[in-house]
């Protein structure tokens, strides 16, 4: 046996060792979501929130050279001195809006489908849809049950904010506390595996973190300025309850590709509401915005965070969704960031001739 195999063959059995590691990782992990999901979504919603809390503690100190826990303490007054402000300014003036929009989704649903029964083509389409969905025969309980659902659906991940303050407050809390003391919870997490395990784990931990911070921070950044540009663009076609609906498309836009379709859907509404010709303007203000976020902003972005091949990040919220409803979909993206950089930094790189060939 020549000297080369005999180097060979502790590299093939590392790989084969860190590959069957993957496997059973991301097995006990789908055993783990599938009986458990609900309290894992309230820990990583927790984990994301002391992430984000944390580095921006981190920005504070680099810039003030403040203790850890005095930086988090400026952090805190910060973020509620904001939220208060939002409140107190902009608040009334949203929830109004919201409500309204919730009232005048259910109503203009109807009527958009009054004009698609008028219309052969329209009618035609209307009566292969299911009832479900609203298809089917002109009726109220239809115009009903369409709108209400739309209205629901379109609205309710905002209205849900409100309502389950109870976990809300756990999750801040809890993601508070394991600011306050990453290393205290991270210890105790890494002596759960074996001592000669555990650099390579505290390793694959930091990449974990580092892109959950980076996926936030590049998202707040993308759903800030749809938001903005959804407002001031439904303000100038003259679409009524343009700040709710650009406070909606701002939240939706969480959910890459998915929120953009959740946020489009209720002003497109309104816009028809108000005639075709201000519809149609809503549909091309979105398409735009959309055009813009996808090719300019997103890959500027991901330049300095972390980069979710499209379809990988549909098919996540497809199956976070499925399994763990509304929860899932909201947190299926950064789950899958943080996923897949795990990933990168404990698989061996593909060499040159390894690699798949180029399309031509």
């Amino acid at each position: 046996m020549s000297p080369n195999s005999n180097s060979e063959q502790p590299t093939q059995q590392e790989q084969l060792y860190s590959l069957l590691q993957i496997v059973i990782l991301l097995t006990v992990g789908v055993i783990a979501i599938w009986l458990i999901g609900d309290l894992m979504m309230i820990i990583f919603a927790a984990t994301l929130t002391a992430i984000i809390l944390k580095g921006l503690a981190t920005i504070v100190r680099k810039h003030t050279h403040l203790a850890h826990w005095l930086a988090l303490t400026i952090v805190l007054i910060l973020i509620v001195g904001i939220i208060s402000a939002v409140i107190l300014t902009s608040g009334p003036q949203i929830n109004e809006q919201i409500i309204k929009l919730k009232h005048a989704l259910g109503t203009q649903v109807g009527t958009f489908r009054d004009r698609l029964h008028n219309n052969p083509l329209g009618d035609m389409i209307m009566n292969y849809l299911p009832n479900s969905i609203g298809g089917g025969s002109n009726n109220s309980n239809a115009h009903f049950t369409l709108g209400s659902r739309i209205a629901g659906s379109m609205t309710g991940f905002i209205t849900s904010v409100f309502g389950v303050l109870g976990t809300i407050f756990v999750v801040f809390i809890a993601g508070l506390y394991f600011a306050a003391s990453p290393n205290l919870y991270g210890n105790g997490l890494l002596r759960l595996f074996p001592g000669r395990q555990r650099p390579k784990i505290r390793k694959l931990l930091m990449v974990g973190g580092h892109a959950l911070w980076s996926w936030t921070a590049g998202q707040s950044l993308d759903m800030l300025v749809v938001g903005i540009c959804s407002f001031i663009g439904l303000s100038i076609i003259g679409v009524p309850l343009a700040l709710a609906l650009g406070f909606v498309a701002g939240m939706a836009n969480f959910i890459p590709y998915i929120g953009a379709i959740i946020g489009a859907v209720p002003a497109v509404l309104i816009g028809f509401s108000q005639g075709n010709k201000e519809g149609i303007l809503v549909i091309i203000l979105y398409c735009i915005i959309q055009f813009l976020e996808g090719n300019v902003l997103s890959p500027l972005i991901q330049k300095h965070t972390v980069k979710m091949p499209p379809a990988i990040t549909i098919l996540s919220q497809t199956v976070f969704g499925t399994i763990l409803g509304m929860p899932g979909l909201i947190l299926a993206s950064p789950l899958t960031a943080a996923i897949l950089a795990i990933m990168d930094a404990s698989t061996p790189k593909l060499k040159s001739d390894e690699e798949l060939p180029p399309i031509e």
